[in-house]
């Protein structure tokens, strides 16, 4: 098994609060339908108790894939979709 040591290279900045860098959302469907689509999930916002703020890298075609799943014509496999919703809600009500 290789293993491989991360150097500061290997690290970007990436300012959370910049739409040309992360798309945001606070639906819990639409996120899972993005990592379902292989987006990266880069954090977690929970400082509001009523509602949380997924914030995924923004990426080729993250856009299209909000837009089909709020057109009700994204179509991808029912057992990932639910995987991924159970992973989000495991993050969700985690402590961290």
């Amino acid at each position: 098994m290789e293993n491989k040591n991360h150097t500061p290279e290997d690290y970007k900045y990436i300012p959370l609060d910049d739409p040309a860098f992360v798309f945001t959302t606070y639906d819990l469907g639409c996120s899972a339908a993005l990592l379902c689509g292989g987006f990266e999930l880069l954090s977690l916002n929970k400082e509001n108790p009523h509602k949380s703020l997924f914030v995924f890298r923004r990426a080729d075609g993250i856009d299209d894939v909000v837009d089909l799943y709020w057109s009700d014509r994204l179509e991808v496999k029912a057992r990932s979709f639910f995987d991924s919703i159970k992973a989000l809600k495991n993050r969700l009500y985690s402590s961290d």
